[in-house]
């Protein structure tokens, strides 16, 4: 569609930046499926407020806490995340009026720290070598010692998955008019691709959620943990808001080839998503080429923003 094309809509006005959160679009991928006969579109979550597919589930975790009263204006919100999680509640708990520690072990960019902070919120940096498990112990400290403080548990929250299912999968089916075959997503605490396959296989028998790890620490298709370099998912262990149950399958992806494809998403789609984003368009590719997958679509999530990743050298070193 040209640009003189587009129509403006009318948009009711939001009471607060929270109810912005959502509705984010589908695109259809043109050059890099070249050659594929399936229809790939990629979720563009970079589209919420704070630009990643987590300010869904803070906004859910923070209201969730308030409808079930545990949380007044003077808790004290902890969180351990690995960044994306940390900068959306940060916004939300911002605009909520709540007093915020984020607990993130350094490994993560630098982006992720300076966005939390300029929310106004506390950041507490865990050792690398310690990864998400440290981050959750320290997290765990100073629950013990802050009065009136809370950790809202986005690893086992079902607030987290519930959103999901409630707003990105139902999203997903009214986009594509029910005609979704696979939806894939990288895995993280689980929450969104639980979500979204809860919400679609209730309108779908035939279709098919399929979840990706970092193949350098294959937890949920081997057993084993390791270090990886595709930040926000993998983090080592299987969370409880992932219900393997609903996923039918999960592929695991290299860090270069989420890499290479997160450059090649910018360089060749004008699309600047994170590198979590690049493992999950990875593997939705591999598996349009699949025979079976033959004029199937299949939808990706893009989890976040390139813009959190300029500062990663790893990645850089691709495309300088």
């Amino acid at each position: 569609m040209a640009i003189e094309n587009i129509e403006i809509l009318k948009k009711p006005i939001a009471n607060d930046i929270t109810e912005t959160i959502g509705n984010t679009p589908l695109v259809k991928l043109n050059r890099l499926t070249e050659g594929i006969d399936a229809n790939v579109l990629v979720k563009l979550e970079s589209f919420n407020p704070v630009s990643s597919v987590k300010d869904r589930v803070a906004v859910s975790l923070i209201e969730d806490a308030e409808k079930s009263g545990k949380i007044n204006k003077d808790t004290t919100i902890i969180e351990p995340t690995s960044g994306n999680t940390g900068v959306a509640l940060a916004f939300a708990a911002a605009a909520k009026g709540y007093k915020l520690k984020i607990i993130l072990p350094e490994s993560f960019s630098i982006e992720r720290r300076k966005l939390v902070k300029i929310f106004g919120a506390d950041l507490v940096l865990t050792p690398a070598s310690e990864g998400i498990p440290g981050a959750i112990k320290e997290a765990e400290r100073l629950n013990e010692e802050i009065e009136n403080s809370i950790i809202l548990q986005q690893f086992e929250n079902p607030a987290n998955p519930e959103i999901h299912e409630r707003l990105t999968g139902k999203e997903i089916l009214v986009d594509t008019d029910g005609d979704v075959d696979i939806v894939v997503g990288a895995i993280g605490t689980g929450g969104t691709i639980t979500g979204i396959a809860n919400a679609i296989k209730k309108e779908k028998d035939d279709f098919k959620a399929i979840g990706v790890e970092a193949a350098a620490s294959p937890i949920i298709t081997e057993g084993k943990k390791g270090s990886h370099k595709i930040q926000g998912i993998s983090p080592g262990f299987i969370a409880d808001t992932l219900d393997l149950d609903v996923i039918d399958e999960v592929v695991t992806v290299e860090d270069e080839d989420a890499g290479k494809t997160t450059i090649a998403l910018a360089q060749k789609e004008g699309i600047l998503a994170g590198i979590s984003s690049g493992s999950a368009v990875y593997a939705a590719l591999e598996i349009a080429k699949r025979p079976e997958n033959k004029g199937k679509t299949i939808v990706a999530v893009l989890a976040d923003t390139g813009e959190r990743y300029l500062s990663v050298e790893w990645l850089s070193d691709l495309y300088y």
